[in-house]
């Protein structure tokens, strides 16, 4: 078979559900709620676009379950019904030409800006970060127990409120340093109770927000999680300590594990330092760690992280090492990149390419090149079109700024609340 005809099966999963081929929008922060965290139409207008460049199933930005604790300025929280018309406008459109939209959940724990953090930070244990960050995010507050389960529940509600609303299925995000990978990790989580310790006890936090999202929303209904491969960070959550988790998930009857690693002090992610010459040919970052969990997991996979041109992605789906190519910066530029594909053009490889400014203390930044795919999104929101040639510069100086200003009205409002 060709690109196209590999890249446009359709991929049944567990729990009955249909996806239309196999791309897939992995998730990144849109920043595009209002400063009160509320939807709006530009939501709508980026997901559209995203449905009519033919991606099968996108997954929304992190949809933070808690008010009080987002991860930036203008993230969207979904804890009541009160955006109800939004948030179904929202779904239809990213459902408009029959792919799938699912939205990402996630509670950010310590992991907010010093900026933004209008009260304590949470977190498994009263761990802070390493000294690169430790100006930039508070010491967190060690989590009650009852807070614990508050959290569990808010993801439950949340998740069946998106249900309500039409979006076709839900994902935890458990990778990136947030509040789930938090708690699995034993470098933050040293716990001495039930939530703490052993890989056993500090995977219940994750197993119980599934199992309460699968009572919410029903045996019928995607439910999915975003796992690190490892958070490569000494004493942290291991290869060997993910594929535990991930088998335990799948035997649970979860729908679909897409594989990404790292954390904010060791972005994996993004594309990190010292990627393998064998890797890099490949494009994924995470492919050897796909590899090796087929052999433990038979529940679909989504390989996230390096994919640019269509043999490459062609080629880990027909190895049976992923069943979905989880694309996130591609389509920040060129959000019709699956028709391309799907239409059979021959050498179609994405026009992205890391974005530099010359200036090396500005280029380590991990905020930097986030920065600039963060513009293009926000260029989409507002029925531009994305633009590859945007000034790197002007770009992080746009958002910096926009996350100082919001983050100071964001804490102003809390406190007059």
């Amino acid at each position: 078979m060709n690109h196209a005809d590999i890249l446009g099966q359709t991929l049944a999963l567990p729990c009955g559900v249909t996806l239309p081929n196999r791309f897939g929008k992995s998730a990144m922060s849109e920043a595009l709620g209002t400063i009160d965290n509320h939807v709006t139409p530009k939501l709508e207008r980026l997901y559209g676009r995203w449905a009519q460049g033919g991606t099968g199933l996108v997954i929304t930005g992190n949809i933070m379950i808690d008010r009080r604790h987002t991860g930036e300025p203008n993230n969207v929280v979904v804890d009541d019904e009160r955006d109800m018309p939004l948030l179904k406008r929202w779904a239809d459109a990213g459902k408009s030409k029959g792919g799938a939209i699912w939205v990402q959940l996630n509670h950010p724990g310590k992991q907010i800006p010093r900026m933004l953090a209008s009260g304590d930070t949470l977190s498994p244990s009263a761990v802070p970060f390493g000294k690169e960050l430790k100006s930039a995010f508070k010491t967190p507050r060690a989590l009650t127990e009852e807070e614990i389960q508050e959290i569990i529940q808010r993801f439950a509600t949340s998740a069946r409120i998106c249900q309500k609303a039409g979006f076709t299925g839900v994902q935890i995000h458990g990778a990136h340093g947030y509040l789930v990978s938090q708690f699995l990790s034993g470098h933050h989580n040293r716990r001495t109770d039930q939530w703490g310790g052993s890989l056993e006890n500090r995977m219940r936090f994750p197993l119980e927000i599934y199992r309460a999202i699968r009572a919410a929303v029903g045996k019928d209904y995607p439910v999915s999680i975003k796992l690190n491969s490892a958070d490569f960070q000494r004493g942290g959550f291991s290869e060997e300590e993910s594929m535990t988790v991930a088998e335990t998930l799948a035997n649970e009857g979860l729908d679909l594990l897409e594989i990404s690693g790292g954390n904010y002090e060791n972005p994996a992610m993004a594309g990190a330092k010292g990627v393998r010459e064998s890797t890099a040919n490949r494009e994924a970052y995470f492919l050897d760690y796909a590899n090796e969990i087929r052999k433990r997991v038979s529940v679909p996979l989504m390989v996230t992280g390096g994919f640019r041109s269509a043999k490459a992605m062609a080629e880990a789906v027909d190895s049976g090492a992923t069943d979905i190519i989880g694309i996130a910066r591609p389509l920040a530029v060129e959000p019709d990149l699956p028709n391309a594909i799907l239409a059979g053009q021959s050498g179609v490889v994405s026009r992205v390419t890391p974005r530099k400014t010359g200036i090396k203390v500005i280029d380590e930044m991990a905020m930097m090149e986030v920065s600039w795919f963060s513009r293009q999104l926000h260029r989409m929101g507002t029925g531009k079109d994305p633009k590859p040639d945007e000034s790197v510069l002007l770009a992080l100086f746009k958002v910096i700024t926009t996350m100082g200003v919001g983050s100071f009205k964001t804490r102003r409002l809390r406190a007059n609340n």
